[in-house]
C-alpha cells in the first residue's frame, strides 16, 4: 500500500520513498530543507547526515570553512579559526559559543570537529559528537558540501539534541549555501 502523500506527490513523501527504494530502508529518513538534504540515521550507527551543493569553487568554500575572516563571510561575525588538530573551529555568540575543536583536516577535501552542542544540552554539549565535514568540487564553480554527525548516545536529553542538531545544521549549511548564493552575510553591529 502506497501512502496517501506519496501517491499525492508531496517532495517529503516522494524523498522517503526514494530513500527506501535506494535500500536506506526505515532506518532513513530524507528530506530537503531548503537547499540541504537531511537524512536521520537511526541504524547501525544513530548518524544526522546533510548535503549541499554550493554554487562557488572548492577553493572558495574551503576558504570560508578554514579561515576566521571567511567563517564571518556565513556562520557568524566573532569567529575563531585555527586550522589544524587541536585548533579551535569556534562562532563566538554574544550569549554562548558554538562550533568545537578541530580533530582532523584534510587540505580542500575534509574537517573534522568535536562539536559542542548548545548550552541548552549540557551532557551533550560536554560529550560532544563528531562532525565530518567533506568537500568535493561539482564543477569549476559548484561544491558539494557533505556532514555526517556522529556520536549521538542514548537518552532524552540526546534525542531533543538530535532533533534540534537536524534542524540547526540544515540552516547553518542554509547559511553558507546563501552566502554563496547572495553574498556575505551582513552581521549586526556590537550586542544585538
Amino acid at each position: 500500500m502506497i501512502p496517501s502523500a506519496i501517491r499525492k506527490g508531496t517532495r517529503g513523501a516522494r524523498l522517503v520513498l526514494i530513500a527506501t527504494l535506494l535500500g536506506a530502508g526505515p532506518q532513513s529518513v530524507a528530506h530537503a530543507a531548503g537547499p540541504v538534504t537531511v537524512t536521520r540515521v537511526a541504524a547501525p550507527e544513530r548518524a544526522l547526515r546533510f548535503e549541499v551543493t554550493v554554487p562557488a569553487s572548492l577553493d572558495q568554500v574551503w576558504a570560508a570553512f578554514t579561515t576566521s575572516d571567511g567563517l564571518a563571510t556565513w556562520l557568524w561575525r566573532d569567529t575563531r579559526v585555527d586550522a589544524r588538530p587541536g585548533g579551535d573551529w569556534l562562532a563566538i555568540f554574544p550569549q554562548s559559543t558554538g562550533g568545537g575543536t578541530i580533530l582532523s583536516i584534510t587540505p580542500k577535501t575534509q574537517l573534522v570537529i568535536a562539536a559542542m552542542a548548545p548550552e541548552t544540552f549540557p551532557a551533550v554539549r560536554a560529550a560532544r559528537t563528531r562532525a565530518l565535514f567533506e568537500f568535493a568540487a561539482l564543477t569549476p564553480a559548484s561544491t558539494r558540501v557533505s556532514l555526517v554527525q556522529t556520536g549521538w548516545q542514548t537518552g532524552e536529553e540526546w534525542d531533543q539534541a538530535y532533533d534540534y542538531l537536524a534542524a540547526g545544521n540544515a540552516e547553518l549549511l542554509t547559511q553558507l549555501y546563501r552566502r554563496f548564493a547572495s553574498g556575505p552575510l551582513d552581521w549586526p553591529k556590537g550586542r544585538p
